[in-house]
């Protein structure tokens, strides 16, 4: 805190008073106000450093600049500035004191000094102190006034008085008259504590001797050095009229609304005289008084009513003071104070100024993230001039209050870009006058985006189908993905999130491009190997840091009729023979003789097989089922039935086209396999060569049936005679079993390498071996 100086020589008495006055004020103010004050004498230069406020306020000089350090007022900002560099507060023009505070005691300038990051408020006063630059002065430079030789000495004549806008010490403080033999100055203080000087008659006046008069009046004021002002007091010495106009106060105190209308009657003056004629006709006119109030006001001089002549403003003044002269028909006056004080009405609507306010802000704010903050100045004063602040819209934000003219706009939760892009925030200003007024001002703010939402797939799971033998490098199909946030944070890439499984690579299967997410075949695709496959797509935006979401893509493969049937059974021979088929003559209508075994590695309707025969003579024995391969007899065969048939099976499919494979099968008839050997190898001889394999398959079965029989009843001889010749008979055994084993090794029996051992053991009980054996056999 910056202490007043006192300047010039001034008594020990005023010293101690100013030196009490202050310490009392210094305690007040730091109990009651806890505000930073500065004092200062007016009429100091520009540039006139008043004190340092960052170091009184306790902030780091280096973080000023950062933290915007500013004053907060129209007013102050005309006589002061900061500099943020120093924090020094300095006088920005020339300060009257007499202007800024006219009729105030104490000069105060107070101001708000803003500083952010964080946002702090200080209120600072300034205190202009008076220096003596204003002389006294008398509204009239020259006063008249007209006395009869027969004034009584010690008669008093009030003079007008001189004013002084200085206060204290420097304010008016006494008067003298020049030299002169009849008059002498009196000094008269009023009940405001003005002081007026009377000009007292020392001894008579002789008209004859002196008919006219002229003293000068002197007003000094205590200041260092001593101003004075003066006036021509002409003295004219005429006959009887020796009673002044004489109003019923000293003092006149009137209150008017300041939204009174023109010509309202504001006070009517009323002053007395005992004279009789023209010495006691009262004329009214202002002594005194200034010229903003001669703008505002007029006097009747016959009826002495003072009334409005132009506007009446609280915010601009106050309080008015004027000085009444009533002066008679023989020229003698007396004056009156009035005192107008001006009542203030709600007139002013409040004026809402942003001394700090953000256009953005991140999605991501938290609750009670400052906005904004909001400067209310309203010029009315007492309820008129109190406001409060509301939003008007429904809008996730609240205004807190930070001091008296001082609010802040504040976030109350969590904003969401995606739900609302901006807000106009509309602030409502009212004061509590009657009726009320208010303001309203709209702030735009704009949220800022975050990457706050991830990448959202259209599906949760896409299924794509396509057929196979596709080409490669065609478009399979477009996975979607949408993002609410914006720019960068809504710019998605797409990739593939598993790269391999255990079978095989899905990148050698298909890829994506990143930017539209189309999934192209980097292959053909066959349904006989693979069917269906998962790929998961990711789509990532590209924030920071970025987000992502995946979803599956399962590809399945649409089959093509492109596999022929496939015959299981009978097997076909390595060089495409017919295969050799035993039919008994004894069947009946209907038996079961063969079947034909058909697989297609295609699916659905290109794998439904059907059989049938090509090639039918007329009178076929035999028919297949459509549907299971199954050949069956037609009828029971005739005794000479031819003992061979030659048929072809065709199985086909049910694609569009339709595929097929044929098979050949020889369906030998025979009653007894040894007895129809002679007439089955005549019809072999005369059938084709494939034909003949099967003849000497049959031969060469019959020969190992004959000798195995043989090699049976030898071993029985050979039993009977084993007590004397055991050792013999075991070396005829061996030989036996020995041209067994060469026989079927050289015989036509290798080829059905599957049934050979089989056919051994059928021949082993000495018979032939059935049809059903024989069928079984070949089925292998």
């Amino acid at each position: 805190m910056v202490f007043q100086k006192i300047k010039g020589k001034e008594t020990l008495w005023t010293v101690k008073w100013q030196v009490i006055q202050f310490l009392l004020f210094c305690c007040l103010y730091q109990t009651i106000t806890a505000q930073l004050h500065y004092s200062i004498p007016e009429e100091e230069k520009k540039g006139y450093m008043i004190g340092n406020i960052a170091k009184d306020l306790g902030l780091n000089i280096q973080d000023l600049e950062r933290r915007k350090l500013h004053i907060s007022s129209a007013t102050a900002q005309h006589f002061f500035n900061v500099n943020v560099e120093n924090g020094n507060l300095y006088v920005a023009e020339r300060i009257d004191r007499e202007s800024v505070c006219e009729m105030t005691t104490i000069c105060l300038i107070t101001f708000e000094a803003v500083v952010e990051n964080p946002l702090n408020v200080f209120s600072v006063e300034v205190e202009i102190q008076d220096i003596n630059d204003n002389p006294p002065s008398f509204p009239k430079t020259t006063m008249n006034f007209e006395i009869t030789e027969l004034t009584h000495p010690g008669t008093r004549f009030v003079l007008g008085n001189a004013l002084d806008p200085d206060i204290g010490v420097n304010s008016l403080q006494s008067y003298k008259i020049s030299k002169n033999e009849y008059f002498i100055l009196n000094e008269k203080t009023s009940s405001d504590g003005r002081k007026y000087p009377e000009l007292v008659l020392e001894r008579p006046l002789d008209r004859e001797k002196k008919s006219h008069l002229e003293l000068i009046l002197t007003a000094l004021d205590g200041g260092s050095p001593v101003k004075t002002g003066t006036a021509l007091i002409k003295i004219s010495v005429s006959d009887i009229n020796d009673n002044s106009p004489v109003f019923s106060k000293d003092l006149y105190k009137v209150n008017i609304a300041e939204n009174a209308p023109v010509k309202t009657l504001v006070i009517k003056m009323n002053a007395t005289d005992e004279d009789e004629g023209i010495n006691g006709h009262i004329t009214y006119s202002f002594n005194y008084i200034t010229k903003h109030a001669r703008q505002v006001f007029t006097i009747d001089p016959q009826t002495g009513e003072i009334r409005t002549k132009g506007d009446l403003d609280f915010e601009t003044t106050k309080a008015y003071e004027i000085i009444v002269e009533a002066q008679d028909g023989g020229g003698l006056f007396s004056h009156a104070k009035v005192v107008i004080q001006i009542v203030d009405a709600n007139d002013n609507a409040p004026e809402i100024l942003l001394s700090s306010v953000s256009s953005s802000i991140p999605e991501n704010s938290l609750p009670g993230t400052v906005i904004a903050l909001i400067n209310i100045q309203d010029l009315d004063s007492g309820d008129n001039g109190d406001v409060y602040c509301q939003i008007t819209n429904p809008i996730p934000f609240n205004i807190s209050s930070s001091s008296s003219k001082y609010f802040r706009l504040l976030t109350t939760s969590m904003l969401d870009r995606e739900e609302a892009h901006g807000y106009n925030i509309s602030i409502r200003a009212t004061d509590r006058g009657s009726p009320p007024l208010s303001t309203i001002k709209t702030i735009r703010l704009e949220v800022l985006d975050i990457n706050d939402n991830p990448p959202v797939f259209e599906e949760s799971q896409y299924v794509v189908y396509i057929s196979e033998n596709n080409p490669s490098g065609s478009s399979i199909f477009q996975v979607g993905a949408s993002d609410s946030d914006l720019d960068n944070n809504a710019k998605i890439s797409y990739s593939i999130l598993n790269k391999n499984t255990d079978e095989f690579s899905i990148l050698s299967y298909v890829s994506i491009n990143s930017l539209s997410g189309v999934l192209y075949a980097q292959r053909m695709f066959d349904y006989e190997q693979l069917r269906e496959f998962n790929v998961q797509v990711l789509a990532k935006d590209n924030g920071s840091p970025s987000l992502n979401s995946s979803t599956t893509v399962t590809i399945c493969i649409i089959d093509q009729n492109d596999n022929s049937p496939t015959i299981l059974y009978p097997p076909l021979r390595a060089d495409g023979s017919a295969v050799f088929e035993i039919v008994s003559r004894y069947s009946n209508k209907g038996n079961l003789v063969a079947k034909v075994v058909a697989v297609d590695a295609d699916s659905g309707h290109n794998a439904w097989l059907s059989y049938q025969f090509l090639q039918v003579p007329d009178l076929s024995p035999f028919s297949i089922g459509e549907h299971t391969g199954e050949i069956r007899t037609l009828r029971i065969f005739q005794d000479r039935e031819i003992l061979k048939h030659k048929t072809v099976v065709l199985v086909k499919d049910n694609g569009n086209p339709p595929k097929s494979a044929t098979i050949t099968l020889n369906l030998i008839v025979a009653e007894n396999f040894q007895q129809e050997v002679p007439e089955i190898k005549s019809q072999l001889e005369n059938s084709d060569p494939q034909m003949n394999l099967d003849i000497y398959l049959v031969v060469a079965l019959g020969l190992i049936s004959f000798l195995f029989i043989l090699t049976v009843m030898l071993v029985i001889i050979m039993k009977c005679r084993r007590r004397t010749h055991a050792k013999p008979f075991g070396s005829i055994t061996t030989g036996i079993h020995s041209s067994i084993l060469l026989i079927t090794k050289t015989s036509n029996i290798a080829l059905f390498p599957r049934c050979h051992y089989k056919y051994i053991a059928f021949i082993l009980p000495g018979v032939l071996p059935s049809y059903t054996e024989m069928q079984s056999c070949t089925s292998l």
